[in-house]
This record gives structure tokens, sequence and C-alpha cells, in this order.
């Protein structure tokens, strides 16, 4: 019977499309800081980042604390964070972390990522693979750092505050000093270890991949987010340094009525022994 035989109320069937593979990627920041040196997982891929072929996945790790997990299970994933964590320096907990699917296209020209969709990659080859991996690594890291700022600027808030409506600034210097420490260590994180600016080595040797990661860098905006982490901290720093130097001036004016009080004091017992010695 053709389709034209069908009986009413019959649509043709066509068989299903096959399913794109797909390639399940997690970056995973494990602490401030990871040493790869020495480091053997499986077959090397890269020594920049550090990257394994691991079972049927790839690992990468970046220095700057995050783990990119690529392809592999649930448990591998397990137990390699586990064996990491001996290298790692300012473990944190909970551990910060961000998922993405890559899924394969019909060409170069189609590589792009949906919105709220797959990474959709030409081939699933070891130098995709690794500018995906950078820009999802950046992300993660970047998550980590926005949350730090966000809450130093939630400390500073009251202060700012409690300096606009009664004129009072905060107790203690130490905290504004920490304040400024905090944001300082996530600068020198950002400009220095992280540089998110900064395009993956991969692309020195694979130029005609800058436009996929252009396009991951985009969509996980992450010049934008470097742009406004960067405007925060120098945000948070002027105004420590302005509730810094407040301090100090009180403190200053203080001390100055204080030599004051003391001089008119001795003044005082001064003409006091006077009058008394010419009585």
């Amino acid at each position: 019977m053709n389709a034209d035989q069908l009986p009413v109320g019959t649509t043709p069937t066509s068989p299903k499309p096959e399913a794109a593979p797909t390639l399940r990627i997690r970056a995973v920041m494990l602490g401030e800081r990871i040493n790869p040196s020495g480091l053997e997982l499986g077959a090397p891929v890269s020594s920049t980042p550090a990257a394994f072929r691991v079972h049927a996945g790839l690992v990468v790790i970046f220095r700057y604390g995050v783990v990119v997990l690529i392809g592999l299970l649930p448990s591998e994933e397990k137990v390699l964070i586990d064996s990491l964590k001996p290298r790692v320096t300012g473990e944190l907990s909970p551990f910060e972390e961000e998922i993405a699917q890559a899924q394969l296209c019909k060409d170069e020209n189609a590589e792009a990522i949906q919105p709220g969709g797959p990474i959709c990659l030409a081939k699933f080859s070891d130098d995709r693979l690794l500018i995906v991996a950078d820009a999802l690594a950046k992300s993660t890291s970047l998550a980590r750092d926005e949350r730090r700022v966000a809450a130093v600027f939630d400390v500073i808030e009251p202060f700012a505050r409690g300096l606009a409506e009664q004129g009072r600034t905060p107790p203690r210097r130490k905290g504004i000093l920490q304040l400024i420490g905090n944001a300082l260590l996530v600068q020198q994180r950002v400009a220095g270890r992280v540089a998110v600016a900064e395009k993956p080595d991969v692309l020195w040797e694979k130029p005609e991949l800058d436009r996929l990661y252009a396009r991951l860098e985009d969509e996980y905006e992450l010049k934008e987010r470097l742009d406004t982490l960067e405007r925060k901290l120098t945000a948070v720093s002027e105004t420590a340094n302005a509730l810094t130097d407040i301090i100090d001036t009180q403190r200053s004016l203080r001390l100055e009525i204080a030599v004051v009080v003391l001089i008119v004091i001795e003044v005082v017992i001064g003409c006091i022994q006077i009058l008394s010695g010419t009585h």
C-alpha cells in the first residue's frame, strides 16, 4: 500500500532524524589555585592549559582554580575532583560551577550558541573543546568574583548610608582596610591569574577558530562582565579610601585637640606654681 492508499485519518510517517551527538561540559572552581605541575591523568593534549584525555572525555585544568570536565560520567568526575584536591590552594566550599552542552552541527558556519540551547560545534576536536573550556572556565571564575565584590558592596553600603544620613564614619579603620584588601585580591586575580581579556593560547596556532571564541565570548558576556567588575572594584577602592581618609582626619583632629589640652593644662599648672611661689 502506498501513501495514496492510506485509510482516511492516517498520515504518512517518516523516520525520525537521529539526534546530534552531545557532550556534557562541566566547569568547577575548586579553589583559588590549582597546581598541575607533574600531573599525569591520561594522554596529554595541551600543556597550557594542562589538558588530558581521561576515559572517553577530556579534562582541562586552569591554574586559577578551575577544572573543566568534558564528556565524563558523574562518577568519573567525582574521582577526578577528589584526586585534584591535594593540589588546590584555598579550597572553596561549596564549589562554584557551570554546566553546558556541546552538540555537533552541520558545518563551521553554524557554530554558535543557541539561546538557552547547546553549543554547536562542527566537530568535537581537541582545539574546539579547549576553546569552549577556556570560555566556560572564565565565566565560572567571573561568577565567583562577582559574588565576592557584591558581598563587599553589602558591607560598604551601611557605612556610606551612615555617613550620608548621620555624618557618622565607621568606628574601626581595620574593617575598611579589610574591604580594600578584598577588593585588591579580586582585582589582582582578574587581571593577573584569570586574564579574562586575553584569548586562549590555542588561537595562536588555530586562528581560524577565532570566530568560535568570539561567539562564546559574546554568549557568556565575558568582556561586559569584566568591565562591570572593574568599575565596581574601582568604586569599592575609592569609597574605602575616602572613608579611611575621613577616619584618619578625625584621628588627627582628636590628636591635635589632645595636644592643645595638654599644653593648656601645663600652662595652668605653671601659672599656679608661679602664683603660689609669689605668696
